[in-house]
């Protein structure tokens, strides 16, 4: 069949890219019948019993009461379910001593949609025809935001500083210098970071949150905060980290992360004027977005179920996810020359593998050819233009999993990696 004449819009989200390899492979290891599938690429979280029968529980309440109708038969208005909008004002308020009214919260159908909404809203090509672009001040990134622009070229990253600690683990700090130097260029739109990070875990420390935010406020541009994995839900952060937010602040939120990730509802916290602009943007791409979401767990954050939920069983069971990880890595890879990213958040591990004879997209396809399902790590380096060796060195793994499953991936990524390191 000869290609569709596309628009150029068309060409461009038509393309092959990261994040759809990445959703394909996940779909297709999901609903594999081979018993021998190890799936420890993705960024699913898990089905926590405790946590999906409460859901469940509230579901089957929802259903046998009138309010379904309304989930399902009405639309809501462009910024969201308007009951739900103001139960989550209250707990932020209560909990963070914020002071959020109505108009500083809009629902969307999940963070890649917050996103693609945020990022073209702040950059691209520009009314004064000047070209901005979204900068991430540290790379790696969510794979998720490589493709999201409607313009070319809107996204640029800072090369970490790397910071080597105890027990063949390291963690990426940012290199504010060159941060500023950047800043500098004076066509940064927004600064976009997520906390914790997807894919390494890292979580960035207060202190450089307060860095960043000042700088976004000295040259004018909104700080963007990806918070999927972190508070108050899920809480899939373990170490000290305060959520802050403020007007110049768009604080991005999911329920994906607490076992609901066919919802699709996203949260945005930010000032009436972003706010505005994304329910005017929703009207437009989806009219509405979905109402199950916000039924589903209004009445359990109105009466503080949610935080209890994630506080006693969310967080701990990804905490003792994390020490498994480590346990495993430090058994397995014990006599390999590797590098695990500190775990302070996620639930991913980050591998930096330093005399990989091969590239990790080579060692993805090594890997899938066994039924081991990662994810290669050059495609998280985003906007980073030099060709960095260490881009082609690390892999991710969402570690997730059953035990037996996360030890015999590792066992097999162990036992390929042993057969091209220099």
């Amino acid at each position: 069949m000869a290609p569709r004449n596309f628009s150029k819009f068309g060409k461009r989200f038509s393309r092959e890219n990261g994040i759809t390899q990445l959703m394909s492979d996940l779909g297709s290891a999901n609903h594999s019948n081979n018993p021998n599938t190890l799936m420890l690429g993705g960024g699913n979280p898990a089905i926590i019993p405790a946590a999906n029968d409460k859901f469940v529980s509230e579901l089957e309440k929802l259903i046998s009461s009138s309010n379904v109708d309304q989930m399902i038969g009405l639309y809501d208005g462009p910024q969201g379910n308007e009951e739900f909008i103001r139960e989550l004002v209250l707990m932020f308020n209560n909990h963070y001593e914020w002071t959020l009214d109505e108009k500083n919260i809009v629902i969307t159908n999940g963070s890649q949609s917050s996103f693609f909404s945020l990022f073209n809203l702040f950059a691209g090509e520009m009314e004064d025809e000047s070209h901005k672009k979204i900068l991430f001040p540290i790379a790696p990134e969510y794979i998720g935001y490589a493709d999201q622009g409607i313009s070319a070229d809107m996204f640029v990253s800072i090369k970490p500083e790397i910071n080597m600690l105890d027990d063949k683990q390291f963690k990426y700090k940012i290199n504010f210098e060159e941060l500023i130097h950047v800043m500098n260029s004076g066509n940064i739109g927004a600064i976009c970071i997520s906390r914790p990070t997807n894919p390494t875990g890292n979580v960035i420390t207060d202190n450089e949150l307060s860095q960043l935010d000042l700088i976004s406020k000295e040259h004018g541009v909104p700080l963007i905060i990806d918070n999927a994995y972190g508070q108050p839900f899920p809480g899939a952060i373990y170490t000290e980290a305060t959520l802050k937010w403020n007007p110049n602040m768009i604080l991005c939120m999911s329920l994906s992360k607490l076992g609901l990730p066919g919802l699709r509802t996203g949260v945005v916290i930010a000032n009436h004027e972003t706010i505005e602009a994304l329910s005017r943007i929703s009207g437009i791409m989806i009219l509405a977005p979905s109402s199950v979401g916000p039924s589903l767990l209004t009445r359990m954050i109105k009466d503080n179920e949610l935080l209890t939920l994630c506080d006693d069983v969310i967080k701990p069971y990804y905490q003792e996810k994390a020490l498994m990880a480590v346990r495993l890595f430090n058994s397995i890879f014990a006599d390999v020359d590797v590098y695990l990213h500190k775990l302070e958040g996620a639930f991913f591990m980050w591998l930096w593998f330093p005399n990989l004879s091969i590239t990790s997209e080579q060692l993805y396809n090594y890997l899938k050819a066994e039924n081991v399902f990662i994810v290669p790590g050059h495609d998280f380096f985003i906007g980073l233009d030099d060709e960095w060796i260490h881009k082609h060195q690390c892999i991710r793994i969402n570690y997730a999993k059953d035990e037996i499953v996360l030890k015999k991936g590792l066992e097999v990524i162990c036992r390929n990696v042993k057969l091209f390191q220099n």
